[in-house]
C-alpha cells in the first residue's frame, strides 16, 4: 500500500479549508443579501415588470384652457436646474416645449373667430403641482405685433418658408448651464394633412438665465439628419429623446455621456448617439452605436429597436433597468414600453401600457408621440403624455376645440 506524502496531505487539507471559507463567505453574503440572486437575474430580464396604469387627470386638466394657448402637440419637459430625477422639479422651473400651437378663445365650448396656429411655443412650470397658478405659456410676436413662434429658423442652411418643430432638450452643466434644444427644419409640400417634410436638423442654444422668447438664442445646423434610402420615408433624424447619464443630472448609473436618440423610416427604427456634455457642440466628437461599438460614422448607426414614435423617452427604472416609452408604430392607439438593460439595449418586447380611446371617438382622430416626463414623476412612478390630433384638423378643431392638447397617464411600479 502506497502512503501519500505528508506535504500532499497538508496541501489537500489547506485546499479543503480554503473551500470551506469560500462557501462560508458565500453563505453569509446570501444571508445578508438574500435578494442578490434575484437582482442579478433581473439585470438580464427584458420581459418581466409589475405595474399599474391610470389616468393622470390633474395633468390633463392643466392643459385644458379657454384663452390664449389652447392646444399644441410635442411637449418635452426640461428641468432648468439640469437635474432629471423623479420629483426633482419641485426645486426648480421646468421648461415645456411645444410644436404646432393654437392660440385663441373658447366660449361655451365654441371656438371663437380669430384663432391662429404658430409653429412652436413654450411654457414654464414652477414645481411639480399641476395647478393653473404654477404654469405660464409663452410665444413671440412678429414686427406687426402678431403671435409668432418662439424659435424661427435662421441658420445658414435655412430657406424661406421653413419652420421648426421641436425635439428634446436638456441643460448642459459642462457648458455654462446652456439649454440645448433640437429643432427640425420643416418645409410644406402641399395642402394635404401630411403635406410637409423635414429638410434639416438644428441645435438651438439658450444662454443660462435667458427668458422667453429667448431673443439671445443661437442656432446651429447639425449633420444629424440622415438622408439614406430610396424613399424620403426612409430618412431619419436625431433629437427624438435625450438621456443625460451624468452624476450632475442625477443619473443612478452615470457614465458621463449624453445619449441622444433618433428615429428613422416607416418602421420607426430607433438609433442612438452619445457625446460628452463638454463636447456637445463639437459634432466631430459624437459617436453612433453600430450594434457592436461606438462608431464615428453616423451612416453605420444600428437600429436598437423598432415600432417606436418620432418623439420618445428613455428613463431609468427603480430596479436598475431602463424604460423606453413611445407610441407604438408611430401613431398606433397604444402607449408602449420596452425594457432595456442599458441605454442602448438590448430591449425586450413591447408592453402595452395604455389604450388611447380618443382614436375611437372619431375616425379622423389620431394619437402619437408618447413619452415620459421624468422630473415631474413621483417616486416609483412615470408620468407619461401623448398627443391627440385629427386628420381633418381645421374642421374638427371647430367642433372639438379641446381636442388638440396632451393627455396624461401614470405608471405605478409595484
Amino acid at each position: 500500500m502506497n502512503q501519500q506524502p505528508i506535504h500532499t496531505k497538508n496541501r489537500t487539507k489547506s485546499f479543503l479549508f480554503f473551500l470551506s471559507l469560500v462557501f462560508l463567505t458565500i453563505s453569509c453574503q446570501q444571508q445578508q443579501n438574500p435578494n442578490s440572486a434575484d437582482e442579478e437575474a433581473l439585470l438580464t430580464d427584458t420581459v418581466n415588470l409589475q405595474f399599474t396604469v391610470e389616468e393622470a387627470q390633474e395633468w390633463t386638466n392643466l392643459f385644458k384652457r379657454n384663452n390664449g394657448w389652447f392646444g399644441a402637440d410635442g411637449i418635452f419637459a426640461i428641468p432648468m436646474n439640469g437635474v432629471d430625477t423623479t420629483g426633482s422639479a419641485k426645486d426648480t422651473e421646468t421648461l415645456l416645449l411645444f410644436s404646432d400651437t393654437m392660440l385663441g378663445e373658447i366660449k361655451d365650448g365654441q371656438l371663437q373667430p380669430g384663432y391662429v396656429m404658430i409653429n412652436n411655443s413654450v411654457a414654464t412650470l414652477k414645481g411639480t403641482e399641476p395647478k393653473e397658478e404654477n404654469i405660464q405659456f409663452h410665444w413671440a410676436k412678429d414686427q406687426e405685433g402678431k403671435p409668432n413662434a418662439i424659435f424661427v429658423p435662421s441658420t445658414p442652411n435655412t430657406k424661406k418658408g421653413e419652420y421648426y418643430w421641436l425635439g428634446d432638450g436638456f441643460v448642459n452643466h459642462e457648458l455654462d448651464n446652456t439649454t440645448y434644444i433640437f429643432g427640425y427644419r420643416i418645409r410644406n409640400t402641399g395642402a394635404a394633412v401630411f403635406g410637409f417634410e423635414e429638410v434639416g436638423n438644428t441645435l438651438i442654444a439658450i444662454p443660462n438665465g435667458s427668458t422667453p422668447p429667448f431673443t439671445d438664442q443661437r442656432q446651429m445646423d447639425t449633420p444629424f439628419f440622415l438622408q439614406v434610402g430610396e424613399e424620403k420615408s426612409d430618412y431619419g433624424s436625431f433629437g427624438a429623446g435625450i438621456f443625460v447619464n451624468t452624476e450632475k443630472a442625477g443619473a443612478p448609473q452615470p457614465d458621463g455621456y449624453v445619449y441622444v436618440y433618433g428615429v428613422r423610416g416607416k418602421e420607426k427604427n430607433v438609433m442612438a448617439a452619445r457625446v460628452k456634455p463638454k463636447d456637445f457642440e463639437n459634432f466631430d466628437a459624437w459617436r453612433f452605436w453600430d450594434g457592436q461599438e461606438w462608431n464615428t460614422d453616423m451612416n453605420q448607426v444600428a437600429h436598437i429597436t423598432d415600432r417606436a414614435s418620432n418623439e420618445l423617452s428613455l428613463t431609468p427604472l427603480p430596479d436598475g433597468r431602463y424604460a423606453l416609452v413611445f407610441q407604438t408604430d408611430g401613431m398606433g392607439s397604444k402607449v408602449g414600453l420596452r425594457i432595456g438593460l442599458s441605454p442602448v439595449g438590448p430591449f425586450g418586447p413591447i408592453k402595452e401600457l395604455w389604450d388611447c380611446k380618443e382614436s375611437e371617438i372619431n375616425k379622423n382622430f389620431i394619437v402619437y408621440n408618447a413619452k415620459t416626463h421624468y422630473n415631474l414623476s413621483k417616486k416609483n412612478e412615470l408620468l407619461i403624455s401623448y398627443n391627440v390630433n385629427s386628420l381633418d384638423f381645421w374642421n374638427d378643431i371647430k367642433t372639438h376645440p379641446d381636442l388638440y392638447r396632451p393627455r396624461f397617464i401614470k405608471v405605478k411600479f409595484k
